[in-house]
């Protein structure tokens, strides 16, 4: 019984040891700078809203945020570099919905999206939207969906890279409509633009951001936006399922995580510092101009939010016939 009782307490000691360690590192946190790792290319939405909010912790705790863009496979070397990164706080990744996609569609994947990572707090989201080079037949989606039927396979669409959300929705469209194109995987959004821009390739699903200022000039038709509502940065142009495809619906999001076995303090700093900006109503405004609406949550919302969105998205590949390669 003595043993057990030692055993308890130095069991007891050691947690509090662990604590007081975790404790003592937030408190001088952050002593140098912070990298932020951005899994797509500059320019890009995910890269756009990291910079605001940089900004903000920059100038909220009192260190550099720096961004470094790792783009390529899907967001996952960027994400695997930071879930191998040391859990100290210094280290941090802007986790876009690819990361939770990336195991349904990579069989060897080198980080678990739950496991891997130590949740800080939802960011926000971003409308897609289905567009193409002016020279492409159809002026609506009924239009395209006809072009693409009557052309099996010669058409080709681009991607922001395989695995992410521009391929996996528009595969699924594919799927519903029955019909077939080339997928162009890009490394990032900006460069698959520049190429639909140039006539190089006809459509893709692009996120708000790179695409919004194109329909405006109009340089791009847009058939329909993703989501299960109309962007509020493009209100004339009508949802997926209101154009032809009811029960299509899709939305994406970002969100802001630590290597697995980051202090709790230092959690806590950073999802303060995060969802006291996304709070203020200038920074509702600001993202809104991109094409973002901000979201926010607590750490553990967002571990339950990540859990769920891994077993919605491995659903829409499965439903868009794309399997683990």
């Amino acid at each position: 019984m003595r043993w057990a009782a030692v055993l308890r307490l130095c069991a007891g000691i050691g947690l509090l040891a662990v604590l007081g360690l975790g404790n003592a590192a937030a408190q001088g946190y952050p002593q140098h700078a912070v990298t932020i790792v951005v899994p797509f290319p500059a320019g890009g939405a995910t890269d756009v809203l990291t910079r605001l909010l940089a900004a903000e912790l920059h100038e909220r705790l009192g260190q550099p945020f720096v961004i470094e863009n790792r783009p390529g496979a899907g967001a996952t070397i960027g994400a695997t570099a930071v879930a191998r990164a040391a859990p100290d706080g210094y280290t941090l990744l802007l986790a876009p919905t690819s990361t939770a996609i990336a195991p349904s569609v990579y069989k060897s994947l080198a980080y678990d999206p739950v496991r891997s990572f130590a949740p800080i707090a939802l960011v926000g989201t971003t409308d897609f939207v289905l567009i193409a080079h002016p020279s492409v037949a159809a002026d609506d989606l009924a239009g395209l969906i006809a072009l693409l039927r009557s052309k099996p396979g010669a058409m080709s669409y681009a991607s922001a890279g395989v695995g992410t959300p521009h391929h996996l929705m528009m595969a699924k469209i594919l799927k519903m409509v029955g019909a077939t194109a080339q997928h162009v995987p890009y490394r990032g959004s900006p460069a698959a633009m520049t190429d639909l821009l140039a006539g190089l390739v006809p459509m893709m699903m692009c996120d708000m951001l790179p695409a919004l200022p194109m329909i405006r000039a109009g340089k791009v038709k847009a058939f329909g936006v993703a989501g299960p509502t109309r962007s509020p940065q493009a209100p004339d142009v009508p949802t997926i399922a209101e154009a032809g495809l009811p029960g299509f619906a899709a939305t994406t999001w970002f969100s802001l995580v630590a290597p697995a076995g980051t202090p709790r303090p230092i959690v806590d700093t950073l999802n303060r510092v995060v969802t006291g900006y996304l709070r203020k109503p200038e920074a509702a405004d600001k993202l809104a101009s991109l094409g973002l609406r901000p979201l926010a949550s607590t750490p553990e919302e967002l571990a339950r939010f990540i859990v769920s969105e891994q077993a919605t998205w491995a659903a829409f590949a499965a439903e868009a016939g794309i399997t683990p390669q």
